[in-house]
């Protein structure tokens, strides 16, 4: 009875995947991407979990085989496991004091085992083709929107940037956060700037993504949300005839951004600074001690202080972009990721270089504004609270692809990419509402 179940739900899903991807191959300018980077995304799957699986990952597999055992054997036992943080089974228990985005991952991994029957490669590739259709949606809402060069933009960030392609794929809490984030910013922007009206599909849809988001990590979700909700209102004013000032957006949005930090503080105490800091140090200092024999970063004084957290805030950015230098350790993986993040600072330097002279790129204003401050907030966060380097470069995947798209915005990188699409599909945008139209 399982092998049929398991043979059910794989037909379902290659029958979805067949229908949409033969949809997605017609799609002017970008249709030919999609299969290589597919095949892409399977590659960096099998060598994550063939030749390189976590600990981590074997942990959330051998609870999640229990849990499905729970599953089929007792279905009210195991709803009741998924609706709280315990899990006893057959003398086997797994306890969690609070919510716990790790057996929230074994939860999903349980209903997964349904269809892979355990096989951990089975499901690494369900995990990463949740994450690839949703930075695809958000690739097509950009072409949608704005042009086939800012979609270019977007796969790149994406779906070939290394280690977004890496740590996306797999057996990885990140594969089900950063896929779910892209895609609800899709389903927000479609709305906003594509011209797409709100159906009760996608509304649902939203939902499901927006739980799914802050149950994977929570504070991320929460700024993610916050900028989302302030692109929103930016546009609304647009729409009401206010006009494209930039002066009016950046005020509209800080106001927002401080009053919604006000308001979750007077809400629960979790976001009330002192908590808040603390926690963040706390987190500094338990990853701290374990890290002294490998490449990490230390802060002078750091202190649950706004003027700790502002003086200590640059570096904390600077090490979340741009650490391992190529330089500080010579071992293969800091090596690679030394390279990636050099020239991550390269096209910093660019994009900085295109701002004084107007070319910064097509994204409006508001979406710009939205991206830099998701970027520098989660930049500051990880910093602060993560000095190892190795961790960092994991965590620090949920912003990383928002802020490549920013960095291949500016028009001496969109030179580049347009030699890399059909002449015809430059500027190529589907009939919408479009950002020019409305004046952004």
């Amino acid at each position: 009875m399982n092998i049929l179940v398991a043979i059910a739900l794989n037909l379902s899903i290659l029958l979805a995947l067949s229908i949409w991807l033969r949809r997605q191959m017609h799609v002017v300018g970008l249709g030919k991407l999609v299969l290589p980077l597919l095949a892409l995304k399977l590659v960096a799957c099998w060598l994550s979990v063939r030749w390189f699986l976590s600990g981590d990952a074997q942990y959330f597999l051998e609870w999640a085989s229990l849990l499905t055992q729970q599953l089929r054997a007792a279905p009210k036992a195991w709803l009741h496991t998924a609706v709280s943080e315990t899990f006893r089974y057959r003398g086997s228990s797994l306890v969690f004091h609070g919510f716990s985005n790790t057996f929230f991952f074994i939860k999903i991994l349980s209903l997964l085992n349904l269809a892979s029957l355990g096989n951990a490669l089975l499901n690494g590739v369900y995990l990463s083709l949740f994450s690839f259709i949703g930075f695809w949606k958000l690739v097509r809402v950009l072409q949608q929107a704005f042009s086939s060069v800012a979609a270019l933009a977007g796969a790149i960030s994406f779906l070939v940037w290394p280690t977004t392609v890496y740590w996306t794929s797999g057996i990885t809490k990140e594969s089900l956060l950063v896929g779910s984030g892209a895609w609800l910013t899709a389903i927000v922007l479609g709305w906003l700037y594509a011209g797409k009206r709100p159906q009760v599909l996608t509304v649902v849809g939203l939902l499901v993504l927006i739980v799914l988001h802050f149950k994977m990590r929570f504070f991320f979700a929460v700024v993610l949300l916050g900028a989302l909700v302030g692109v929103t209102l930016n546009r609304i004013v647009q729409r009401m005839g206010l006009g494209p000032a930039r002066g009016l957006q950046l005020v509209l949005f800080a106001g927002l951004m401080l009053l919604g930090t006000w308001t979750a503080s007077e809400i629960s105490p979790v976001f009330r600074f002192n908590k808040f800091t603390s926690q963040l140090i706390r987190n500094y200092s338990d990853l701290l001690a374990v890290s002294h024999y490998r490449p990490h970063i230390e802060y002078d004084d750091l202190a649950p202080t706004w003027q700790s957290i502002a003086w200590n805030a640059p570096k904390a950015v600077f090490s979340t972009l741009a650490r391992p230098l190529p330089w500080e350790e010579m071992r293969g993986v800091y090596v690679w990721a030394g390279l990636e993040n050099l020239f991550l600072l390269a096209l910093v330097a660019i994009a900085l270089g295109a701002l004084p002279r107007q070319r910064a790129g097509v994204l409006p204003f508001a979406l710009v504004l939205a991206l830099v401050f998701y970027s520098f907030v989660l930049a500051v966060l990880l910093g602060l609270s993560t000095p190892n380097l190795g961790t960092l470069n994991r965590y620090r995947v949920a912003m990383l692809p928002y802020l490549v798209l920013l960095l291949l915005q500016n028009e001496y990188v969109a030179r580049w990419l347009r030699r890399l699409l059909p002449s015809t599909s430059h500027d190529i945008k589907e009939p919408s509402l479009g950002a020019r139209r409305l004046g952004v």
